[in-house]
């Protein structure tokens, strides 16, 4: 039996991706690879943007980087291609970081750049639950490793 294709933020496999230059490497992840053909993605530098970067945070319809300048474009291009990868890849679910403005499933920032969150959801992450894409988060992995998801 073939294993099944999951998009993952590449964040969470441990690659420096992220607007600081770092990771948020999450080691259960190894254990999925077992399970699952994980697929990487990271929306931000898909779209266009550098690593590092200026940190970007969604406020009302936009996405605005720290100094004010809108990044919304990159950020809507990059949603675009990560879906793009996640159908030419056949994945069957994603697992996204939580709290990203790509990425984040249940919370974001506030807008404020203040650290504090918000319910609310990243523009990938808008994008698949669009297109009817199950998704997961790094919170939900020992789910991910007890049951299995349907091809």
């Amino acid at each position: 039996m073939s294993k099944v294709n999951i998009a993952i933020s590449e964040c969470l496999l441990g690659h420096n991706c992220r607007y600081d230059g770092k990771t948020k490497y999450f080691p259960k992840v190894e254990l999925l690879k077992e399970k699952y053909n994980l697929i990487p993605i990271c929306p931000e530098v898909l779209g266009g943007l550098p690593t590092p970067r200026v940190a970007s945070e969604i406020v009302g319809d936009k996405v605005l980087r720290e100094d004010g300048l809108d990044n919304t474009l990159y950020f809507m291009t990059g949603a675009k291609k990560a879906l793009e990868i996640y159908k030419k890849n056949n994945c069957k679910a994603a697992i996204l970081k939580e709290s990203s403005p790509s990425c984040g499933l249940n919370l974001i920032h506030d807008g404020t750049f203040s650290g504090k969150k918000i319910k609310g959801m990243g523009i990938t992450c808008r994008q698949f639950i669009a297109n009817g894409i199950k998704i997961y988060t790094e919170d939900d992995i020992d789910k991910l490793l007890e049951e299995d998801i349907d091809e």
